[in-house]
């Protein structure tokens, strides 16, 4: 294999298990040192991560704690402002963090999760909770994953579990689980969601965000689900739903289609399922499996998925560093492209795939590197947004005028230092292929002379700068 395909390789591998990589860390590997870079891929830098919380998330728990059993309308209406400017921080946070960690492959397997596990409330403190629940348990154990994000009360509160309770059973919350979160449609009856619904009766949460059992609203009774019948409560039915290869299954092919292909090869998915099962869900053991498999190099799963708008955001940052100064910049770049953290468009998550892809998002998505490192203009709406994030964030206030607010262009400060660094021992003609080496995945060629036509040559550095700012606008660099 030459060069070029093994920095294509290794592209290929920091895109999915990652978010990209600046060319100096790409220009780092040596294939004779390939098991130490892939330790590094897997294990990071850091053994636990830090919790990300933002100040309103204290606030509100503090709230929650001595509130009055009747709210006037002022304080609903500066418990709603607060909760707003808490979840703008909290999407702001994680993003940064993606950008900055030494562990992207934490922080993308999360943010699979983080829609796997489609969760949208309007409460800081109970989606901080969550966040971390996931981002501890990302690369850990799928049972504990799903105990955590089952008991957490954000899920409780989206699920609508706090309702429900024997005689009058709440099937949103066990049916979810089933269909969504483990075995999948086809591996369970209507039945088993009613019997498994009863067992999950009495689960729900205080205001201080902590997990309860409400015995007294529990069904004791005996059911009958998946096979077995006994006096099951919710644990139960979440170790009988483990126990199923299905769940393995279901996950592993999820897992495939978000970093592999939209339609991965079957015997892959059964293989690494398989493999799933037999080590008691361990997933960082399966994500290295994955890496590992000769498949996931092969020429169809290499710059065929088309980046996520956070994918896309996250990775032109992680490329060429940026400071937005004003903040939530990123929320509005977000909204624009469709995909905003913590605001799935439901329980299913986002589809993904070519549905990131219209007419509107396409042209702003190879216009956005132009927008954040030439300071361009802003010339697309935001979508609407409910009115969880209040004040410029809702329907009640035009989305031109939150545009106006910011605006017309972003004045980003960009550190472009290391990455023109990178390039130094590059020859001028060979400038071209270089870049697009080190921006694009799948091993193409650059258009030299369609390049050079639109590249600023005034020196050296503008020369770089505009060659790698029109690749990165190029729909090569949609995909990873």
């Amino acid at each position: 294999m030459s060069v070029r395909d093994d920095k294509a390789k290794v592209q290929h591998l920091n895109w999915r298990a990652g978010f990209g990589a600046d060319p100096a860390y790409i220009n780092k590997w040596d294939h004779k040192n390939w098991n130490h870079f892939f330790r590094k891929i897997m294990k990071g830098g850091e053994k636990d991560p830090k919790t990300i919380i933002v100040p309103e998330s204290a606030e509100i728990a503090q709230l929650q704690n001595d509130r009055p059993k009747k709210l006037t309308k002022e304080d609903r209406m500066e418990i709603n402002k607060i909760q707003g400017l808490g979840m703008r921080n909290l999407i702001d946070a994680w993003i940064d963090e993606m950008v900055a960690t030494d562990h992207p492959l934490r922080e993308k397997i999360a943010f699979f999760w983080h829609g796997h596990f489609a969760c949208r409330i309007n409460n800081v403190f109970f989606n901080q909770m969550m966040l971390d629940v996931i981002r501890q348990n990302a690369l850990g154990n799928f049972g504990d994953l799903l105990f955590g994000v089952s008991k957490s009360p954000a899920m409780l509160q989206f699920l609508n579990n706090q309702q429900n309770r024997k005689q009058h059973a709440n099937e949103n919350f066990g049916r979810e689980v089933m269909e969504l979160f483990t075995m999948g449609i086809g591996n369970y009856t209507e039945e088993d969601v009613k019997q498994g619904s009863r067992a999950f009766t009495g689960w729900g949460f205080t205001e201080k965000g902590e997990f309860v059992f409400r015995k007294n609203q529990h069904d004791a009774g005996v059911k009958t689900f998946l096979g077995k019948t006994g006096n099951f409560n919710g644990d139960d039915i979440l170790n009988i739903i483990l126990e199923q290869k299905a769940t393995a299954h279901h996950v592993t092919d999820k897992i495939c289609r978000f970093f592999v292909n939209d339609n991965p090869d079957r015997d892959m998915v059964n293989n690494l399922a398989a493999k799933f099962y037999e080590s008691n869900y361990d997933i960082g053991h399966l994500m290295e499996s994955l890496f590992r498999s000769p498949e996931f190099y092969k020429p169809e799963n290499r710059g065929n998925l088309i980046k996520s708008p956070v994918e896309l955001l996250a990775g032109l940052r992680r490329t060429i560093p940026v400071d937005f100064g004003k903040d939530q910049v990123q929320i509005l770049l977000q909204r624009i492209m469709d995909q905003v953290l913590f605001y799935p468009p439901n329980v299913g998550g986002w589809p993904g795939g070519r549905d990131w892809i219209d007419s509107s998002t396409l042209l702003f998505r190879m216009r956005l590197p132009q927008i954040i490192y030439y300071s361009g203009e802003i010339t697309t709406r935001p979508k609407d947004m409910p009115d969880e994030l209040t004040n410029t964030y809702t329907k009640r206030n035009p989305s031109d005028e939150f545009v106006r607010d910011f605006a017309k262009r972003i004045n980003a400060t960009v550190d472009w230092d290391s990455y023109l660094n990178s390039f130094k021992e590059v020859s001028e003609d060979q400038l071209p292929d270089a870049i697009a080496d080190a921006l694009l995945t799948n091993g193409q060629k650059a258009n030299s002379a369609l390049l050079n036509k639109f590249a600023d040559t005034s020196s050296r550095e503008n020369y770089i700068k505009s060659l790698s700012i029109d690749i990165m606008s190029s729909p090569e660099y949609q995909l990873c």
